[in-house]
């Protein structure tokens, strides 16, 4: 099994990128193999609503991070999106980076997993929890639970690990996701993944 987890912080060494280590530290004991992306403190553009991903099969901006990791989400089984809390909301940059990838590449994303880990000093973080979530159920990618909304509360990297129950709620999330990628992998021999029908597409424009 493997986890692709996207840092969205621009502190590669910060809150998420601790709590991340956290969760693989869970990840490694179950033999699942863990890469973290870093997107945060990247020049990471946002989508411009061209089209052109349609005719060539991966975003147009072709110098940046995103299609360099289309690769490593169509390898992964489990997917955690990581942001700190910014007014209320996830990092801009890892949303534009998050959108871009998500819509722009023809990886099918049905039944890998997916999580998101929020940190900040004090509030936001529900909101945040929220917003990246989104990008799983549209995706039909099953959303891992915890024992608490996955959030760790600090303003250093030293202070998540004070956190006592933001760490046990990160533990708790890595191995629910092992066991859920493990469930599904071992479901997927019994039988076959649903059929995604999209024929239907609504416009309410006449």
């Amino acid at each position: 099994m493997k986890v692709l987890m996207i840092n969205g912080s621009p502190v590669p060494n910060g809150c998420i990128a601790t709590a991340f280590k956290i969760a693989a530290e869970e990840f490694a004991a179950a033999g699942v193999e863990c890469e973290e992306v870093v997107v945060g403190n990247k020049d990471i553009r946002g989508c411009i609503a061209c089209g052109r991903c349609h005719e060539l099969g991966k975003c147009v901006f072709d110098k940046d991070l995103v299609n360099k990791t289309v690769p490593k989400l169509e390898e992964a089984d489990g997917i955690i999106l990581g942001s700190p809390v910014y007014y209320g909301n996830p990092n801009g940059t890892v949303l534009s980076f998050v959108q871009r990838l998500f819509y722009s590449s023809s990886v099918d994303l049905r039944m890998k997993v997916g999580a998101s880990i929020v940190s900040c000093r004090r509030g936001g973080n529900s909101a945040t929890f929220e917003s990246l979530n989104q990008f799983f159920g549209i995706s039909g990618m099953p959303t891992v639970p915890s024992t608490y909304w996955n959030d760790v509360h600090g303003y250093t990297a030293d202070d998540v690990y004070a956190d006592e129950e933001g760490v046990q709620t990160v533990r708790n999330l890595a191995r629910n996701m092992t066991f859920l990628m493990n469930a599904i992998a071992e479901g997927a021999k019994v039988q076959d993944i649903p059929d995604r029908n999209k024929e239907i597409f609504t416009n309410f424009i006449r």
